[in-house]
């Protein structure tokens, strides 16, 4: 049975993969790093501003209201800067697919944020002891070691829903 919705960023092998696994699966692109690549397109002057002006899109309460906001970013920010809104525009319908569902899933379809932050905690039990500069840029690249592995089972979701429905179906 395939998934509704696929989440990631724009790593294009994920999403090559998702569609020759399963070729009816939506996709949702990660707002946590679709607003980086945006603001990377700005000058760092107007960048507060502009990340007001995302948060609004998928801070939004309805889908309408999303698309209202992102046509408002688009006609801000369009004519000078034109890099960052074809950045933001080429993705529109994956960046919103996530109002499709119900709004209690939001928080967590939106972003892969909370995915990337394990691998924070991966990093900091890896370099924990150490200061040594290679041994942490080498536990950057390298895959999930043993104490991360050993400390997964007790990691908690941040959600206390999602932790009553993981326990509700054992």
């Amino acid at each position: 049975m395939a998934p509704q919705l696929a989440v990631a960023d724009g790593a294009l092998g994920f999403w090559k993969a998702i569609d020759e696994v399963w070729p009816k699966t939506r996709a949702q692109r990660c707002w946590v790093h679709k607003t980086a690549n945006v603001l990377n397109k700005l000058p760092k002057s107007l960048q507060a501003k502009a990340k007001r002006a995302l948060q609004d899109i998928w801070m939004a309460e309805t889908r309408t209201d999303a698309e209202a906001a992102f046509d408002g970013f688009i006609e801000s920010y369009g004519v000078k800067y034109e890099k960052a809104v074809e950045c933001l525009s080429k993705d529109r319908e994956p960046l919103l697919a996530f109002y499709d569902f119900p709004a209690e899933h939001w928080k967590h379809l939106r972003t892969t944020d909370e995915i990337d932050k394990s691998f924070l905690l991966r990093d900091l039990l890896l370099w924990r002891g150490t200061g040594d500069r290679v041994a942490k840029s080498r536990a950057r690249g390298c895959q999930p070691g043993r104490a991360a592995v050993t400390v997964a089972p007790h990691w908690r979701h941040p959600c206390a829903a999602y932790q009553d429905h993981a326990a509700a179906i054992g």
